[in-house]
């Protein structure tokens, strides 16, 4: 697979992935894993600084050079687990694991692929490690919920909840698509003040964000409440560093403070940064990488 920036195409259980390789091919692979309404280009100011790395990236099922799915379902968790095994067996068909790092979406759909790498054989094996960026496995962000709830902690409750309002806006047919289409340059302006990107040279999103949005959204609507109220998953012996941005505007630092029970090796990292912090912090962002490849 050549890193001249021209993408291979793996296929998947009902989708075709466009799949990006750079670095060294002789050192470990790193597959990066972008959320929502990205493609694989929000990580394109951190590769360069991992130059020394086998490094992989994919458009996601419906965004970037990727296939678009024929209806919701083939949205859910499985299918992107099916994604996530696929371009593993086609980056190293020598079985060699790899260490993963997903972002917003990105680490939600890869939280579902670790902790089921003990009972999936297509993953048995294969994980090195994994490093989170603002994305918590759904079944814990449910359970997050309810015993905040519970524990009558409403202050913790209600600050997530405003902060991921959009959830259920985005469970409306139709609309946030036509929305999308028709005001996405209104939301790239919004987004690009509230989350100050002119600071850094500019929002992460080229000409595809209303595509890749519009397409999106069927992620919430394919997992957000069938796996909010999922069980919460068995422990997983994969080792995880887990990123906080503190100046997150989408997720609270509090969603966390269930996973070491979950994640017996588990390394926290509190970063001074916003939810796109794998665009404005590059550096900081390829320094926890290779911290937790190193280890």
């Amino acid at each position: 697979m050549a890193s001249d920036g021209t993408p291979i195409s793996v296929h998947s259980r009902g989708a075709t992935l466009a799949v990006y390789r750079d670095g060294d091919p002789s050192g470990p692979t790193v597959v990066l894993v972008h959320g929502f309404p990205d493609d694989h280009s929000v990580w394109d100011r951190a590769v360069p600084l991992l130059s020394d790395l086998d490094v992989v990236r994919y458009d996601v099922r419906g965004a970037g050079a990727s296939s678009v799915p024929g209806d919701v379902d083939g949205y859910r968790i499985e299918r992107l687990v099916d994604d996530l095994a696929a371009v593993i067996d086609a980056v190293r068909p020598d079985g060699e694991p790899v260490h993963l790092v997903g972002h917003d979406w990105g680490s939600v759909q890869l939280w579902a692929g670790v902790f089921a790498a003990a009972e999936d054989p297509r993953l048995t094996g294969r994980l090195a490690s994994f490093t989170s960026i603002s994305g918590p496995d759904l079944r814990l962000y449910g359970g997050f919920l309810r015993a905040a709830w519970r524990d009558r902690r409403l202050g913790v409750l209600c600050r997530q909840l405003a902060k991921s309002w959009y959830v259920g806006a985005f469970q409306v047919p139709r609309l946030p698509e036509a929305g999308f289409d028709r005001a996405s340059e209104t939301i790239r302006s919004v987004l690009r003040r509230s989350q100050r990107f002119d600071r850094y040279g500019g929002d992460p999103w080229g000409p595809d964000l209303a595509r890749n949005a519009s397409n999106g959204v069927n992620l919430y609507r394919a997992n957000a409440f069938r796996q909010l109220g999922g069980l919460a998953p068995e422990p997983t012996d994969v080792p995880v560093t887990l990123v906080v941005p503190t100046r997150d505007d989408f997720l609270s630092p509090e969603l966390y403070e269930d996973l070491p029970r979950r994640v017996p090796e588990l390394d926290r990292v509190d970063v001074d940064a916003g939810h796109w912090m794998v665009w404005t912090h590059p550096e900081r962002t390829a320094e926890v990488i290779r911290r937790r490849v190193a280890a």
